[in-house]
C-alpha cells in the first residue's frame, strides 16, 4: 500500500530540486491534501481486495463468497429442554404450549409434551449461552396450583452461529476434493452443512459392504446429545435402511454416532509468586487448559486421534500470572502424555493443585 509519506516523496521527487519544497512551501502545501486523499484510496481498495477474497474475507463478506460454492453459513440455534411441572400433591401440573417461564437471565417457552410425561421447552435467546441453567423455573403469569417448575436436562444444544474460520475451513474443503455419489468426501461435504455437526469423520464398509458410520461433533465442539444424533439419523439415513429418504445414497445404510468425551483430571504442584492468591491462579490456569482442549476438539475431525500432551498443559499454566513454576504434572493419574482413541475428544475433568 502507497503511505502518505511515500506518496509525498513520489511527488516532490518529481519537482526541480531548485524549487523550494521543504515543508510549509507553496509547493509542499499543495501536493499534501492530494497526497492523503490518494493514500485514503489506497487504503480503501487494500480492505475493498481483503473482502473480496475467500482467505481475508470476514462476515457478510464471507458468507456472500462461501454462497458462490453453494455454502451457507450455519445459523445460531436455541437450546431446549427437558422440563417437570408439579402441583402441590406431587401430580402431574398440566402446561399448555407457548407458557413462558424464565430462569436467570433467560425466558424459556413451552413446545410440546411427549408421551413419557416431560415437557420440551425451548431457550428464546439463540446461541451456545443458553445451555448454561437448570434449575427451578418461575412463570411470567400467574398459575393457580402449581408448586413446582423444573428445567431438568438439556436435550439440544443452543449453538452459536458458525465462526468465520469454520465456514473459511468449509469453503477451502469444497476445492479439495470431488465430492460424487456417496464418496467420502461427499459425506464430508454433506454432513458438514447439517446443522448441530461441527466436524466429521466417515467410516466406509464399517460393518460390511453398503454400511456407513459416521460420527460426529457438535458444532459446539462438544459430543451431541441423544437428540441431536436421532434428528441427525434422519436427515442422513432414517433407521439405516439405505433406502434414500435422506441425504445418503440409496443402498447406503448410514449409522451416525458421536464423538466420546473423555473427562481429563490434572494434577500438579505449583509454585506461586509471593502475594499470589492460589483461587485467582487456578481460575486463570483453568480457562487457558479450556482453551487448549477446545483447540484440540476443533481439530479432532482432520486428526487421526488426538494426544493431550503434559508439555502444553505446563506450557498454559506458567502463562498464568502468578505461576512461579510447575512440577509433577499427570492426567488422569498417569505421568505421560495421554493418547486417546479415533472417536475420542478430551474434556476438563478436576484440576488439582498442590502450591
Amino acid at each position: 500500500m502507497a503511505s502518505y509519506e511515500a506518496l509525498m516523496e513520489r511527488k516532490l521527487d518529481m519537482i526541480d530540486d531548485r524549487r523550494d519544497k521543504r515543508q510549509g512551501s507553496l509547493i509542499y502545501d499543495a501536493l499534501a491534501p492530494n497526497a492523503a486523499e490518494t493514500a485514503s484510496f489506497y487504503a480503501d481498495l487494500e480492505m475493498l481486495e481483503d473482502r473480496t477474497f475467500g482467505d481475508t474475507a470476514t462476515g457478510d463478506d464471507l458468507t456472500r463468497r462461501a454462497a458462490e460454492r453453494g455454502i451457507t453459513r450455519k445459523g445460531a440455534v436455541k437450546a431446549t429442554f427437558y422440563g417437570s411441572f408439579l402441583d402441590e400433591n406431587g401430580a402431574e401440573y398440566p402446561v399448555e404450549a407457548g407458557t413462558r417461564f424464565f430462569l436467570e437471565k433467560y425466558y424459556y417457552v413451552v413446545l410440546s409434551r411427549e408421551e413419557d410425561g416431560r415437557y420440551v421447552l425451548e431457550c428464546e435467546t439463540a446461541g451456545a449461552c443458553g445451555n448454561d441453567y437448570l434449575g427451578n423455573l418461575l412463570p411470567l403469569e400467574t398459575m393457580m396450583g402449581l408448586a413446582e417448575a423444573i428445567l431438568t436436562e438439556l436435550r439440544t444444544d443452543g449453538e452459536d452461529e458458525e465462526g468465520d474460520e469454520e465456514l473459511r475451513k468449509r469453503y477451502f474443503a469444497s476445492f479439495d476434493a470431488d465430492a460424487f455419489g456417496g464418496n467420502i468426501a461427499d459425506y464430508k461435504s454433506k454432513v458438514n452443512a447439517l446443522q448441530n455437526v461441527g466436524g466429521v469423520k466417515v467410516y466406509p464398509a464399517w460393518n460390511g459392504g453398503g454400511t456407513v458410520k459416521v460420527v460426529i461433533i457438535d458444532q459446539g465442539w462438544r459430543a451431541p446429545t441423544e437428540t441431536e444424533l436421532s434428528e441427525l439419523q434422519d436427515r442422513i439415513d432414517p433407521e439405516s435402511r439405505g433406502e434414500g429418504y435422506g441425504i445418503a445414497p440409496i443402498g447406503h445404510r448410514v449409522t451416525v454416532d458421536g464423538v466420546t468425551e473423555v473427562p481429563c483430571r490434572i494434577s500438579m504442584n505449583l509454585s506461586l509468586a509471593e502475594g499470589a492468591v492460589q483461587e485467582t491462579v487456578l481460575a486463570d490456569i483453568q480457562g487457558r487448559f479450556e482453551v487448549y482442549f477446545e483447540e484440540m476438539r476443533k481439530n479432532w475431525a482432520d486428526s487421526t486421534y488426538l494426544t493431550v500432551r503434559i508439555s502444553y498443559l505446563e506450557a498454559r499454566a506458567l502463562e498464568a500470572e502468578g505461576v512461579v513454576d510447575i512440577s509433577d504434572c499427570s492426567i488422569n493419574g498417569g505421568s505421560g502424555n495421554l493418547v486417546l482413541g479415533a472417536d475420542e475428544v478430551p474434556v476438563l475433568g478436576e484440576i488439582g493443585v498442590n502450591a
